[in-house]
């Protein structure tokens, strides 16, 4: 792919910061090439393990690159881990080196794994001092990369050999490392080309972690493959940052997640749209709330340049009122559905194709299916093909318990299958809660519908000694300015304004409850003061309140 894309696009541009001085494709040939001579001289070689610890940078795809390229294996980590994380990682994964980014050098410390013995810096791609850094967290250049003039063979990988190692979650037990071959992930990018069209003429505007396979495959990998451009921003996401970006780079495609669109809707759309008593009755009426979502709609399109035809969401379920405004708007939205261990994608659609709620069909030469379906067709969705992972890193344990008798990856997610081979998402097997006579309640529909409720961020549903918890984050800003009057002492705005939280959570609690069968009803609607934390892939981390609530009662 490599070879491939250097010479067919050697011209055109390839990786960018936003504003920055793109390069092109035979430019990233070139770098790539001399990444893989230094790694060769300082003894890396095939199915050895190289760490890359970044944030999004044109050179992150360099590094990527060269060391796939070169037949060792990349282990992309998470900026968010702690350093007793990556240590472990490091150890675990049983990395030779480190290529590391000057905002996350502070992260090399003492405790850094000794079979790690050098060490470079992305940023101007200069090997750096290691014994320096992990004493005086100071980096002090080597030098530079040199110039290759000849030819350098290097070891070709095969489809089947080792690629990547995928950490996905930061633990104080063993890591858990995702082993995705050559063949897992260009062929995951073959089949997504297959549903959706990238070509010569898209800018993708690249928001999410990288070390993430999403971002990684699709975001990363199908562009390359395909001639495109990929821009970077050198600041975290922010609105202050993001939109100047978007109006700048004027992308095509985007990949997010739907806290993105959701933040987007909750904040700026729907408070506006039921600000008032007369507002929410016209909302109630389909055709105005059609008119009003497509006007809305039509400014944020403007917003994020005015040339997306492709602006996908995966990584964790949409809420069913933020997907609602992006149909009525007639947004080129697609929702997708995946796993790290089957790198990623399984269902997807363009957005041409999109229903409602459902995250598309499985990919061309890929399977997916419902095993052990209850009276509704709802069961375990199971996975098939090239795309699926190798296994966990020295796991062949939990790598056994994630595979049926006859080779079908467990996804651990519940959903069923229409007859037109749409797949819809339920919820994840370990979070489905048993009702009192052995029905299926999944947390995350309840969930769905909480956060469709008017002054609603994001919620969470659990079960607590045979009850139904919610703890719901509501929009404080959008309460004060309902509520706040100027003639009010400190005390009695505080008194209104705990009124106001407590009849509004009653009034979540009854609405929901009267649209849900018996056995799924809530039972109490506490408050979440602040927002939920967060995994890197913006999923609330339900363990800890879940563990939070045990410990307490």
């Amino acid at each position: 792919m490599l070879d491939n894309s250097v010479a067919q696009f050697s011209e055109r541009q390839a990786l960018s910061f936003v504003g920055g001085k793109a390069l092109t494709y035979a430019e990233v040939g070139v770098i790539t090439h001399q990444l893989m001579v230094w790694m060769s001289e300082n003894g890396i070689k095939k199915g050895d393990r190289v760490a890359l610890l970044s944030q999004n940078m044109p050179h992150w795809g360099v590094a990527y690159l060269a060391i796939t390229g070169m037949g060792a294996v990349v282990v992309p980590i998470l900026v968010d881990f702690s350093e007793v994380e990556l240590n472990k990682i490091l150890a675990h994964s049983e990395s030779k080196a480190i290529l590391v980014s000057e905002k996350l050098s502070a992260k090399i410390n003492a405790e850094l794994p000794a079979a790690i013995t050098f060490g470079l810096l992305l940023d101007d791609m200069s090997p750096i001092d290691l014994n320096l850094l992990k004493a005086e967290k100071r980096i002090e250049r080597l030098g530079k990369l040199k110039a290759v003039v000849e030819t350098t063979e290097f070891a070709k990988p095969s489809e089947e050999d080792l690629a990547a190692i995928l950490y996905t979650s930061g633990t104080t037990g063993n890591p858990k490392g995702v082993m995705l071959s050559h063949r897992n992930l260009i062929s995951n990018a073959i089949n997504t080309l297959g549903i959706q069209n990238v070509d010569t003429t898209d800018r993708l505007l690249s928001v999410l972690p990288l070390p993430h396979t999403y971002e990684c495959t699709i975001g990363f990998i199908i562009p390359f493959m395909s001639g495109a451009t990929v821009y970077y921003l050198d600041k975290p996401p922010t609105a202050s940052v993001l939109l100047p970006a978007m109006k700048q780079v004027k992308p095509t495609m985007m990949l997010t997640v739907p806290l993105i669109m959701e933040k987007i809707y909750n904040l700026q759309v729907k408070p506006k749209l039921h600000n008032s008593k007369m507002m929410r009755s016209m909302m109630k009426l389909r055709f105005m709330r059609r008119m009003f979502h497509k006007l809305a709609g039509k400014k944020i399109y403007q917003a994020f340049g005015g040339h997306l035809h492709f602006f996908g969401i995966g990584g964790a379920k949409l809420s069913a009122d933020t997907e609602q405004f992006l149909c009525d708007a007639g947004f080129p939205y697609a929702i997708g559905y995946g796993l790290t261990e089957t790198a990623p994608l399984l269902a997807g659609c363009a957005p041409s194709l999109t229903k409602f709620r459902s995250t598309g069909f499985n990919l061309p030469n890929q399977e997916i299916k419902i095993i052990n379906p209850d009276q509704h067709g709802e069961g375990e969705i199971v996975a098939k093909g090239p795309n699926v992972m190798m296994g966990y890193y020295k796991d062949p344990a939990q790598t056994a318990e994630v595979f049926t008798q006859d080779g079908w990856f467990k996804t651990g997610d519940l959903g069923v299958l229409d007859k037109d081979g749409y797949l819809y998402i339920k919820g994840r097997l370990k979070n489905m809660i048993l009702g009192p006579s052995g029905e299926n309640i999944y947390p995350e529909e309840i969930e769905a519908l909480i956060n469709g409720e008017d002054l609603v961020l994001e919620s969470l549903v659990y079960e607590m000694k045979g009850q139904l918890i919610a703890k719901v984050h509501l929009n404080y800003e959008e309460l004060e300015r309902r509520y706040q009057h100027a003639k009010e002492s400190a005390t009695e705005y505080k008194d209104k304004m705990s009124k106001a939280v407590d009849e509004k959570l009653q009034e979540i609690r009854d609405k929901v409850n009267s649209t849900l069968n018996r056995f799924s009803r809530i039972t109490n609607v506490e408050e979440q003061p602040v927002p939920f934390e967060k995994t890197p892939t913006q999923k609330i981390k339900r363990f800890l309140y879940s563990k939070h609530n045990d410990l307490k009662h």
